[in-house]
């Protein structure tokens, strides 16, 4: 029964995510679902993006939450359109949520739209919410062994972004170890150590960005 239960629930969610993708193509806006742990640095790495790029690119976040404001308070001194979704303790967004939210931003207008999800490595990969791409960030803080722990969020991301590396000389993250693991999981995702302090990588990050803005524009 619980077997079923899921195949329904994935089911609705993929026919409105398809609803979701056609729409974002038909504005040609590209969309990225950036998934991490709760800490991994998600939402630091989106106020260092939308400083650098929103006089360059049309932006907008969604942000996924439990609870609170706090992440959406935070882009929006950017001056950068942001709606926030509260899963009332649910630990992803799915593909309902997000189009519930669509109408209140003004598609025509955009060139990306970033939906950070909730803090999670677990169930955010399973659900498909129309997405161009998925994304995660992998703060250093948190262990070279995630990857193989938790493989499909891996295997699921187009970009993966190890944060935190200004750090690096205090933890024991094996930096060769995770390299090699999360290549293994998907040998050609594009993988891109990141410091927001010290602004290691952003720049092959907003490169990436503005790469595949250009590339859904046609």
């Amino acid at each position: 029964m619980e077997v079923q239960v899921m195949q329904d629930i994935l089911g609705k969610n993929d026919r409105i995510a398809a609803e979701n993708q056609a729409l974002f193509a038909d504005k040609k806006i590209f969309v990225l679902n950036l998934m991490g742990s709760p800490g991994s640095g998600k939402t630091t790495l989106l106020e260092r993006t939308m400083a650098a790029l929103k006089d360059e690119l049309h932006m907008a976040v969604i942000e996924g939450d439990l609870f609170t404001t706090k992440d959406a308070d935070r882009i929006a001194k950017y001056a950068v359109p942001v709606m926030q979704i509260n899963t009332s303790g649910g630990c992803h967004l799915d593909a309902p949520m997000v189009q519930e939210v669509l109408s209140q931003l003004v598609l025509d207008r955009l060139d990306l739209l970033i939906v950070e999800n909730v803090g999670n490595l677990v169930c955010p990969a399973e659900f498909n919410i129309g997405e161009d791409a998925k994304g995660v960030v992998l703060s250093i803080t948190e262990g070279d062994d995630k990857p193989m722990k938790y493989p499909l969020v891996f295997k699921e991301s187009s970009i993966v972004l190890l944060n935190k590396v200004d750090i690096l000389p205090y933890t024991n993250f094996d930096m060769a170890a995770a390299r090699e693991d999360i290549h293994t999981l998907h040998p050609d995702v594009k993988l891109v150590e990141v410091s927001c302090v010290q602004d290691t990588g952003l720049k092959d990050w907003y490169d990436w960005l503005r790469a595949k803005v250009r590339a859904k524009k046609g």
